[in-house]
């Protein structure tokens, strides 16, 4: 069995479990669990062990936790709560860059995400501190025994480590990517309720644009957005056979192993492992609401098609600041 067949075993198991106790526990927002699930098990580098996992889950839930003192600010003096939010996203995404561990994208996610819930009604912050903590312990527990049962090389854990920026590449990246995301943060701040999965795409697309090129923007941001509502659609179809929850666990697993295959290189593709994570990611971000819209008696099309537009939306935006600001710098270098 070669290092891809693990790693990509790895993630299937992963987000059926994740996916089993976040829908099986009726959790909050349960496809937040399995986002973050997938970005534990897709993290580069060595699995944390269980303790550290543990530890990990426990002070991420309390810093996530205290995004809600960021909601009287947002609310009573918008102007310095937007900036204070904006100045902890870059600080995030600059530590990405120079490699102070891989929480990067869960982080920038909750910290852009948790304010914005917090406006909507407070009570729903520690209920998605528990769910982003869920998630965070799941993927942790499966990438811990699975890596257990299946080892490694180690040589093939150093070369999977993330590459580290320097300090003025980090810095650009950083600020690129918090451009990103606060137009659409602010924008959620006016209706929380249905740009709260924007957030969340929003914050990946932020993340993935600090590793993507001007040239390849479109394809990377917005192919992957349309990859994983195809994917989506896809797994509800499925499930609309034989609704249940085993049923979404086996499709989504299905979605899982075939994405993966691409990201690690059991199935060769000319995109990158980078899209591959993405488009599974909106894949789960798109169908966790329409699951809700259906329970609760909802036009589950209509709600996919906006969302879907909305995201291509963002992906489109994401793919302009890009080439703008890589032209602005490349401008800039040549006045030098």
């Amino acid at each position: 069995m070669t290092r891809g067949d693990k790693a990509c075993l790895r993630l299937a198991i992963g987000l059926g479990l994740a996916t089993f106790v976040a829908y099986g526990l009726a959790l909050k927002a349960p496809f937040v669990v399995c986002v973050m699930a997938v970005l534990v098990l897709s993290k580069p580098g060595p699995p944390m062990s269980l303790v550290k996992g543990a530890v990990a889950a426990l002070v991420f839930a309390a810093l996530v936790a205290a995004g809600v003192l960021m909601v009287p600010l947002l609310e009573h003096y918008a102007a310095a709560g937007v900036l204070l939010t904006a100045a902890v996203l870059f600080a995030v995404f600059h530590a990405g860059q120079k490699g102070s561990g891989g929480l990067v994208t869960p982080l920038v996610l909750s910290f852009a995400m948790i304010p914005v819930a917090g406006v909507a009604e407070q009570a729903l912050v520690p209920l998605l501190s528990v769910t982003l903590a869920a998630g965070l312990v799941v993927g942790t527990v499966v990438n811990a025994l699975s890596s257990a049962l299946f080892p490694d090389p180690p040589q093939a854990q150093a070369k999977a480590a993330a590459p580290r920026a320097d300090t003025d590449s980090a810095a650009w990246i950083a600020l690129r990517g918090t451009i990103i995301v606060m137009p659409v943060f602010v924008l959620a701040l006016t209706n929380p309720s249905f740009y709260l999965a924007a957030i969340m795409k929003t914050a990946m697309l932020g993340q993935q644009a600090g590793d993507t090129h001007a040239g390849a923007a479109s394809r990377e941001l917005v192919g992957s957005t349309l990859m994983g509502a195809f994917i989506g659609m896809l797994a509800w179809l499925g499930l609309s056979l034989w609704p249940s929850l085993w049923m979404l666990v086996l499709w989504l697993m299905a979605a899982a192993l075939w994405a993966g295959s691409a990201m690690y290189g059991v199935r060769r593709t000319r995109l990158r492992p980078s899209f591959w994570g993405n488009a599974l990611v909106t894949s789960l971000i798109l169908l966790g609401p329409a699951i809700e819209d259906s329970a609760s008696g909802k036009s589950v099309i209509e709600g996919s098609v906006m969302r879907t537009c909305l995201f291509v939306g963002v992906a489109f935006y994401a793919t302009g600041t890009v080439w703008v600001l890589e032209r602005w710098r490349t401008a800039r270098e040549l006045v030098k």
